[in-house]
């Protein structure tokens, strides 16, 4: 669930991402150099590791949670 939730975030932030960056081509077009301002490549690879890199970020954590035992997660010590 905690996975699921966090990806969800993830995967908005990069729709959008990938959504401005390509309304916002013909503005940066004149800065790159060597580089098409619609490089497929481009789009494809960095929302992969964005998302790869999130599911990471999501993942470990969730992963420690499941190993502590709930009757001591919840004692108040």
């Amino acid at each position: 669930m905690v996975v699921i939730q966090g990806m969800r975030l993830a995967i908005i932030g990069v729709l959008i991402g990938v959504a401005s960056a390509f309304g916002l081509t013909k503005l940066i077009a004149s800065l790159l150099y060597g580089v098409q301002a619609r490089d497929p490549v481009v789009f494809a690879s960095v929302p992969m590791l964005l998302s790869a890199a999130s599911l990471f970020a999501v993942w470990v954590p969730a992963q420690r949670a499941t190993r502590v035992d709930p009757v001591d997660a919840l004692r108040c010590e």
